[in-house]
């Protein structure tokens, strides 16, 4: 039988740690707002820089134009490539262009990328363990010579036209943990018998940690509130693990999309942010729950994180 709770009733609001901004994503954002100070805006940024509107829309109001191709770049216009990735062709294009690049790729991404061209130069087949279309996925694609098959699911991999003894290799998108990844691992190593993969702590820190606290939230909270854009995978992937580890969650863009009515009853609730989503959501989330009952607020014991990333090397000096 569900708590009746009322205005008096106090809400434990347990934050996760770590949560929010990873380190290349901060090495991205940061990129953006370099270049600006160091050039006439505008400066034009090849599709979101992250996934979140709110960082999009305050690095508009700097200066950022955000275009979905290079055609839309003036001549001679300083031009951001995402934290997601480019394609070599988008890198040619740009070239051949005579753009002033800034590439802000992930410094974990462009590492998958040298795994992908250094499998494919030793003769294997490359397959690549993400979600098909996301920009991440679509540069990845565009780094490495020849065609590469990507899975998703273990039915993908039953799915897979390659002898069993073929010379494979495997790949992992960047906002996939290795707990999303060791199913489809697993599958591989269990149908092909000369297939090869980065180790595990190759996988990118930002997203197994944040999903690590994601689980130890919904031991403690009954409601998760997940901050992240709908178009973030990492952030969609805490609010499905925490409902498979047992939470009722809500995924919300910012503290405008919660309704008082989720909490009806709840005596504690978890809140965390992609990797994308800025603290300042955090605190509007916490602060719009306190409009709704008297509040106490703590953070889960977690990692905390030290990970820095130099800037793009065309940034680098002064």
């Amino acid at each position: 039988m569900a708590i009746q709770s009322d205005a008096s009733t106090t809400l434990n609001v347990i934050l996760a740690q770590p949560r929010g901004f990873c380190a290349g994503v901060v090495r991205a954002i940061d990129a953006v707002e370099d270049a600006l100070q160091r050039h006439d805006a505008p400066v034009y940024v090849r599709h979101e820089i992250v996934h979140n509107r709110h960082v999009v829309n305050e690095l508009e109001k700097k200066g950022a134009v955000f275009v979905d191709e290079l055609s839309e770049v003036p001549d001679g216009a300083v031009t951001i490539f995402s934290a997601h990735g480019v394609s070599r062709v988008v890198e040619r294009e740009a070239e051949r262009r005579k753009l002033p690049v800034i590439d802000s790729t992930c410094p974990l991404v462009a590492k998958v990328h040298k795994q992908g061209r250094r499998y494919r130069a030793d003769g294997r087949e490359v397959i690549l363990i993400g979600h098909a279309g996301h920009p991440e996925v679509t540069g990845t694609l565009g780094q490495i010579d020849g065609e590469v098959t990507v899975v998703a699911t273990v039915d993908d991999v039953e799915k897979l036209p390659f002898d069993n003894a073929a010379p494979l290799a495997y790949i992992t998108q960047t906002t996939l943990s290795v707990d999303d990844t060791s199913t489809v691992i697993a599958a591989l190593k269990q149908r092909f018998t000369n297939i090869v993969g980065p180790d595990t702590r190759d996988i990118c820190y930002a997203t197994q940690n944040r999903q690590a606290a994601v689980r130890g939230l919904a031991d403690v909270a009954e409601v998760i509130i997940v901050i992240g854009a709908s178009n973030s995978s990492n952030s969609t992937r805490l609010a499905e693990v925490a409902r498979e580890a047992g939470a009722i969650s809500y995924l919300v863009p910012d503290e405008t999309a919660l309704e008082s009515a989720w909490f009806d009853g709840v005596t504690t609730v978890g809140v965390t942010a992609g990797a994308s989503a800025p603290e300042v959501l955090v605190q509007r989330v916490v602060e719009r729950l306190a409009t709704f009952r008297p509040i106490e607020t703590s953070t889960l014991a977690g990692p905390q994180e030290s990970v820095r990333f130099a800037p793009p090397s065309e940034l680098s000096l002064a």
